[in-house]
């Protein structure tokens, strides 16, 4: 059974997100709060798989809330939810340590899946959502750092794993990076596989991160990409 718990100041949403969750046999809720600081006290004492977080919210926002709660040992794992106004924010949750982010307005079979999936360790965070994020986030993140030389994190790689973690910090699907660089999608997911690893990523997120970090691409890599 899948426990979660539920973060949003409106009570509306997260009565829709109880009655969907509680229709499902493998999962249920919790416990609910309003904002993060009674998500952090409730969570001292309710233990929980997945924790649905909202991001703006009073008293503790939900980036703030995600820093806390993963300082933990062994924390449960965050779910962001947001709407595309609030991208700035979700970038800092996902520093933070969130596993990943759905929209508020996704299909319901589909959060389902996002919640099952964080539930089981993997990443949540599509592709084609990694690149609409980054596109709406654009105006809002910094310059790729300037630096004399390559950020040496990036001397555990491969020629072409930095191809792919390119691709990947690009939003490109599996698909399309077995386009561009002509690989097999067997051969594209060994060396994802192997990114995860090297880097200490826990997923498709994390990578998208550390090519920004360590200036490997930044933003104007994503100009005209839809």
């Amino acid at each position: 059974m899948i426990r979660v718990f539920l973060v949003d100041d409106q009570a509306l949403v997260r009565s829709g997100f109880r009655m969907l969750i509680e229709a499902e046999d493998d999962m249920s809720v919790v416990g609910e709060a309003t904002d993060g600081e009674k998500a952090l006290a409730a969570l001292t004492h309710i233990e929980a798989d997945v924790v649905l977080m909202d991001i703006r919210m009073p008293q503790v926002d939900g980036v703030e809330a995600t820093r806390q709660l993963l300082a933990h040992d062994d924390p449960p794992r965050v779910l962001v939810l947001t709407t595309f106004d609030l991208d700035e924010y979700v970038f800092a949750a996902l520093k933070a340590g969130a596993s990943g982010f759905m929209l508020k307005d996704s299909r319901p079979e589909d959060l389902l899946v996002a919640i099952r999936d964080v539930a089981a360790g993997d990443a949540v965070v599509a592709p084609s959502a990694t690149r609409r994020l980054l596109d709406h986030i654009v105006p809002t993140l910094p310059a790729s750092p300037a630096t004399a030389g390559p950020d040496p994190r990036l001397d555990v790689l491969t020629d072409r794993e930095r191809e792919v973690l390119i691709e990947i910090a690009r939003g490109a699907t599996n698909a399309e990076i077995c386009t561009s660089l002509y690989m097999a999608e067997g051969t594209v997911k060994t060396h994802i596989g192997r990114l995860l690893s090297k880097l200490n990523c826990r997923d498709r997120v994390g990578l998208v991160l550390f090519a920004y970090e360590t200036g490997l691409t930044g933003p104007e890599d994503l100009t005209g990409r839809g």
